[in-house]
């Protein structure tokens, strides 16, 4: 009873570390955003939309009703990881970040910003093949053995395998799409070949869920988990492909003019 109570208060506690590092975030965000506007042509609404468009994903996914379901729930849990893994990160990455922080610094900050971003291990994080190892090898070793059991036993462990996740979510969408500006562009036809290799690696992990459920996690559960993340992840990496083939037509076709919103 007490190891439970226990269990329960420090939920809480990380529950609310969460929700204040999201607030602090937002609120980074919007504060950039009026800096900026003091000094230059005002910031695209929609960047900052697309901002909280990811905050609030990322807030379903580990705090509230959701989170707290996702504990006791394998599909709900799978909802959770679309959310914070997959679709905040398309969202924050097309919100420019980077670009709207290098405009609220000045000269020399933000040429230091601009050297650290082109340095060798940054290099390293850019790589389609990296980030797909990241992201993708993080999800089989959870899935696959018995990390995830151990997720629900290991409150430190929870938190770095959210953080992992939406980290290793955000580094593989910033690899695969070009919105802020990069030190090592790939070319479309590379990214293009990795971006199929690692939804078919996303597919066949989700079949593999359907078929042999983690430990702790009941049949039923696994296989209704396993078709949310077939299917869902296969509607939100229709968003990731569809900027990148507009962004390589934009590229083919520089005199046609795209809608601002895959950058420029």
């Amino acid at each position: 009873m007490n190891n439970n109570h226990l269990h329960h208060e420090s939920g809480n506690f990380l529950e609310f570390l969460f929700l204040l590092l999201i607030v602090i975030i937002l609120m980074i965000y919007i504060i950039a955003t009026v800096l900026s506007n003091r000094h230059y042509k005002r910031w695209p609404l929609h960047r900052t939309v697309f901002w909280i468009l990811g905050t609030v994903c990322v807030a379903t996914a580990v705090v509230g009703p959701l989170a707290h379901r996702a504990h006791i729930d394998f599909t709900v849990h799978m909802l959770g990881h679309l959310l914070l893994g997959m679709l905040a990160p398309i969202f924050m990455v097309l919100a420019a970040p980077t670009t709207l922080f290098l405009r609220t610094l000045n000269v020399k900050t933000a040429r230091r910003l601009s050297s650290a971003l082109k340095s060798r291990p940054l290099q390293l994080l850019s790589n389609p093949i990296v980030t797909t190892l990241l992201n993708l090898g993080g999800l089989w070793i959870l899935y696959t053995t018995n990390l995830y059991s151990m997720t629900h036993q290991n409150i430190f462990l929870h938190l770095f395998i959210h953080l992992h996740v939406f980290i290793a979510g955000y580094l593989f969408t910033i690899s695969m799409i070009y919105i802020d500006p990069v030190s090592n562009r790939y070319s479309y036809i590379y990214r293009s070949i990795i971006l199929i290799i690692a939804l078919a690696g996303h597919g066949i992990l989700s079949k593999y869920i359907y078929a042999h459920p983690p430990i702790g996690v009941l049949a039923a559960q696994a296989e209704l988990g396993g078709m949310l993340m077939y299917y869902g992840g296969d509607l939100i990496d229709i968003i990731l492909i569809f900027i990148l083939c507009l962004q390589w037509f934009r590229a083919s076709r520089p005199r046609n003019k795209v809608n601002e919103l895959l950058g420029s």
